[in-house]
């Protein structure tokens, strides 16, 4: 099988040549070039041919945000893993970096306890995002989809579902932008909560939150503990904390915790969707995005124990069709949907045993008026 060939961007020296050296110890990986900042690595694009492209960030002469649009303008599949900084500076940097068309990313070891440690960080973060990036390009048969015809990829017939009183997403790998495209469908006045686990590491999910409740009609910010769901309102776990809910009296809170990793991820969205489906039982509905590994399956078995249903991305509007294919395959899915009817079939389930259906979005009226 060809190896992955990977081109590396960067200004720093030290970073081309301890990504090269980590890249260059796996088999299946290849690093066919480097470049030290954007402009020289447009021009060794077409000669290089790679099938992955790591870019940094702040660079001379042209910096990763620069070269984002223009690289997206001759290759607009070609996978893009921004290398960023954890920091409030980098988060936002790279939330613009998703925003222009960067497919994933991985943070820069910080505090991490010496250079052995830093490197494990990097090694950890960025093989598995580069095979499954490199894989998602590959594509794979349609899945069975309970209640529609296999190969039946577009608009199914509604799923079938009682009064949804709470909705939860989980996503990964282009999870930021897929969840700023589902969320930015839903008007202000959506009648359910909303609770969403973003693999993501502290202060991006801060910066997430800020930006999505600028773009959305609903309210948009990170939970903190003992936050109420409330319609209208999204709420997103922060990184690096587990985000579990529980009924305190008539209303439904938020409680975050530090519990050992889940699917080597906290937040984790099986730790979301199962205290959600304990807490809401049928009227639970689970989404699951776009994203690498498994993560969201066990829950999505207990939502559907416990009476609710879930929806998932179809293969084709994710960029890796990962959590949402666990779920597809082992049959408990309701619905297979391209991410583009996902917010319509939200609005249509949410209204569904209510005496009124969701308005139409209007940003300012439905955040002026809450």
């Amino acid at each position: 099988m060809p190896k992955t060939r990977i081109l590396i961007v960067d200004d720093s020296v030290v970073i081309r040549r301890l990504l090269a050296d980590i890249l260059g110890q796996e088999p299946d990986l290849e690093v066919v070039g480097s470049a030290a900042n954007g402009k020289l690595a447009l021009l060794k694009l077409p000669q290089l041919n790679p099938d992955v492209v790591t870019l940094d960030i702040e660079m001379p002469d042209m910096d990763g945000l620069e070269t984002l649009p223009l690289l997206r303008k001759t290759y607009p599949k070609l996978p893009v893993i921004m290398f960023s900084t954890l920091t409030q500076r980098g988060a936002a940097a790279t939330l613009d970096a998703l925003a222009r068309g960067a497919t994933d990313y991985v943070a820069k070891p910080a505090n991490v306890g010496g250079v052995a440690a830093g490197i494990q960080s990097v090694r950890d973060q960025l093989l598995p995002k580069i095979r499954a990036l490199h894989t998602a390009q590959t594509p794979v048969d349609a899945v069975a989809r309970p209640g529609s015809p296999r190969g039946r990829s577009g608009a199914a017939a509604s799923i079938r579902q009682q009064r949804v009183d709470a909705v939860c997403v989980g996503c990964s790998t282009g999870g930021p932008q897929a969840l700023g495209a589902l969320l930015r469908e839903l008007p202000g006045t959506f009648p359910a909560p909303i609770a969403v686990v973003q693999h993501m590491p502290p202060v991006f999910t801060q910066h997430l939150a800020q930006r999505l409740d600028q773009e959305c009609a609903l309210r948009v910010r990170e939970a903190r503990d003992g936050d109420r769901l409330e319609a209208g309102l999204v709420l997103i776990a922060p990184g690096d904390f587990h985000m579990t809910l529980a009924r305190h009296g008539a209303a439904v809170v938020v409680k975050l915790d530090q519990q050992p990793p889940e699917n080597s991820c906290r937040p984790a969205v099986d730790v979301l969707f199962r205290t959600a489906a304990a807490t809401y039982g049928a009227g639970c509905l689970g989404v699951v995005l776009t994203g690498m590994g498994q993560d969201g399956l066990r829950g999505s078995q207990e939502i559907a124990h416990h009476g609710g249903g879930v929806i998932v991305q179809d293969q084709a509007s994710s960029v890796v069709w990962g959590m949402p294919r666990a779920v597809a395959e082992a049959g408990l899915a309701r619905a297979v949907l391209p991410l583009t009817n996902i917010s319509q079939e939200l609005i249509k389930l949410a209204a569904a045993g209510r005496r009124t259906s969701a308005q139409p979005a209007c940003p300012i009226a439905a955040k002026g008026t809450s």
